[in-house]
């Protein structure tokens, strides 16, 4: 591939993030109007469900279905994705969306130090940690925050870091086509926990513009845009460029859910920037060429 052809790839793909990242969290704000009704089991069966259906309507992936493939990568994907959101959307009853992501983060952020070789990768995740400290309350406000939330959003991180080595593996098998099977996969997981709580009140004509609002942009949308990231970036670029979803949802959460910050957490929020922009610079080539499907 030519080093132009390279270098607009990768560009392109830090595009697709930047816009799934955005989207996502905007996805996330939404989600939580629906907490009241249906509780953070039934935003997620309702997300992860009617994302499916919007995938599979869209791309219709059976008809590129060929036998033999690899299918241990992709329902690794698939219940990555499930797990991740439902335990992450718990962790969103108690706490605030923008230190959720936060330490949901410890995922990619771990990735992005097991691939580490270069010393500037080591100055741009010393940022990122140091970005994360700043906008942890960890300085006399750590007892007001719940500590089964944290549980969760710690675990989410666990399941973010699956969804990063798993998707890479599944995208690389199935191309575009593992997003829709992935989901539908996670939505095996979400849906049968989320009537259990919520029961009727999951089936809500007037909870439908909210839930289809949600499944679009947390799901549908960002996970199509992060396969094709998934696919031309190295698994510590894509790492370390996630430590923007922590600003993000900082600031989505200053907008929409009237969660303020300090002035150190949004020092935080530039160091975290700085961080992310100094690892899309230093991206020389994708680990695999991209895909077509």
């Amino acid at each position: 591939m030519p080093a132009s052809t390279s270098r607009a790839s990768v560009l392109f793909a830090v595009a697709t993030l930047l816009i799934a990242m955005s989207s996502y969290q905007l996805g996330a704000a939404l989600a939580k109007q629906l907490f009241p009704a249906v509780g953070a089991q039934g935003a997620t069966a309702c997300r992860l469900g009617l994302g499916a259906l919007i995938l599979l309507l869209v791309r219709r992936p059976w008809r590129r279905w060929q036998r033999g493939r690899d299918l241990r990568a992709l329902w690794g994907y698939g219940l990555a994705i499930g797990a991740m959101n439902l335990v992450f959307y718990m962790s969103l009853r108690t706490v605030p969306l923008g230190i959720a992501v936060a330490l949901e983060f410890t995922g990619p952020l771990a990735l992005a130090l097991f691939g580490s070789r270069r010393l500037q990768d080591f100055v741009w995740i010393a940022l990122v940690v140091a970005g994360l400290l700043l906008l942890l309350p960890l300085r006399g406000q750590a007892h007001a925050l719940d500590p089964v939330g944290v549980m969760y959003a710690l675990a989410a991180g666990v399941g973010w870091a699956c969804y990063i080595v798993l998707g890479q593996r599944a995208g690389a098998e199935h191309g575009g086509d593992a997003v829709t099977w992935g989901t539908s996969i996670a939505a095996l997981v979400a849906i049968p926990v989320g009537v259990a709580h919520a029961g009727s009140a999951l089936f809500n004509p007037a909870l439908l513009p909210f839930a289809l609002g949600v499944a679009v942009l947390s799901s549908a949308l960002p996970y199509s845009l992060e396969m094709i990231a998934l696919t031309r970036l190295p698994t510590r670029s894509f790492g370390t460029l996630l430590s923007l979803e922590p600003a993000i949802a900082a600031l989505v959460g200053v907008a929409l859910l009237g969660e303020h910050l300090s002035l150190l957490q949004w020092l935080a929020i530039v160091a975290i920037i700085v961080a992310a922009a100094g690892t899309a610079v230093s991206v020389r080539r994708p680990v695999v060429e991209p895909l077509v499907n």
